[in-house]
């Protein structure tokens, strides 16, 4: 498998030791070789090729500023929904020109439900709706060689940014892994990581591809517009986005082997803080939770697989769901 061979690549390139003798560090160099063109032959050979994630928001997409654009009570809802479809599409288009040949598509805004699926490539399948226990990224394992996130936006603590937010802006005002903020596009990245994944390409405005560059690397980025504001933006037109995004798609394929997973220590020291004061009070009644202070809680999990099914319980619990 394509994933395998691109995992002991990239152990092989991290793990080496700096006392090292000349003669293994020229069999670790010859032993890379090796593996570069043995997966250099299968992503390209006959008989397939690369495996890529798409995780696709909307607050990010060429355009979109406002609530207006966003939800289906938008009067401009339904033209960008075939936007950010066109945009996973140019994505796609992108991937596969560098080598990609199988793709997950991962509807990750609002209700999972945004996609034109009919328009999306008749190979390419599609995670819809929530709840669901990876969130943004349900359906991502081991097998994968890369994701890429389309339509991504700022934190909530992030001063800059269209429509800054993290998981609801409604409801939180902070998210950290181990100490460190997050953004949706990094907390995404460490579920990812915990499988060995990197992410490799970001899409969304200048302020959310700096702020998740600045957590997990430098990773491909297509700035398709520059924030004024949380309501306001410079923006390309959508073609003009579109043609981006399927360029750095297409760079970050090529070069997927450069990039490593974002993958924090275990285990992971998982807060949240709430912009009211009573659903903390409530989390802390479970021995599992701590309360920090009157609007922050802790929840200490094995990895990430585990906080991130917490953060969905957390998020959607309900006592009068139905049915």
């Amino acid at each position: 498998q394509t994933g395998s061979q691109l995992s002991i690549l990239r152990r092989t390139k991290t793990e080496g030791g700096c006392d090292m003798n000349a003669g293994t560090r020229m069999r670790d160099a010859s032993l890379v070789a090796f593996l570069w063109l043995m997966f250099i032959g299968h992503a390209y050979g006959q008989q397939g090729g690369l495996k890529i994630y798409i995780s696709a928001d909307m607050e990010g997409v060429t355009g979109a500023v406002s609530s207006e654009q966003l939800g289906p009570s938008g009067f401009e809802y339904q033209r960008f929904r075939k936007f950010l479809t066109e945009e996973v599409i140019a994505a796609i288009e992108g991937a596969r020109e560098a080598g990609a040949d199988q793709i997950l598509v991962s509807d990750s805004h609002g209700n999972g439900q945004n996609l034109l699926i009919d328009e999306l490539p008749e190979d390419v399948q599609i995670v819809r709706s929530f709840p669901r226990p990876l969130g943004m990224m349900q359906g991502i394992d081991e097998t994968f060689d890369g994701v890429i996130f389309i339509g991504y936006h700022s934190s909530t603590t992030n001063p800059n940014g269209v429509r800054a937010h993290t998981t609801s802006s409604a409801r939180l005002a902070a998210v950290h892994v181990n100490g460190v903020e997050m953004t949706e596009g990094s907390f995404n990245a460490s579920i990812a990581g915990h499988f060995g994944v990197p992410v490799i390409m970001v899409s969304g405005d200048d302020a959310a591809v700096e702020e998740v560059r600045s957590v997990i690397g430098d990773v491909e980025g297509a700035v398709v517009k520059w924030s004024y504001g949380f309501h306001s933006a410079r923006t390309l037109h959508p073609s003009a986005g579109r043609a981006l995004i399927r360029e750095k798609a297409r760079n970050a394929v090529s070069r997927i082997v450069e990039f490593s997973p974002y993958n924090p220590s275990t285990p992971i020291e998982f807060d949240v803080t709430f912009k009211n004061y009573r659903p903390s009070q409530l989390l802390a009644y479970l021995p599992e939770v701590e309360r920090v202070d009157s609007h922050r809680i802790r929840f200490i999990g094995g990895d990430m697989v585990e906080v991130s099914r917490f953060f969905t319980f957390m998020m959607n619990y309900d006592s009068s769901l139905t049915p």
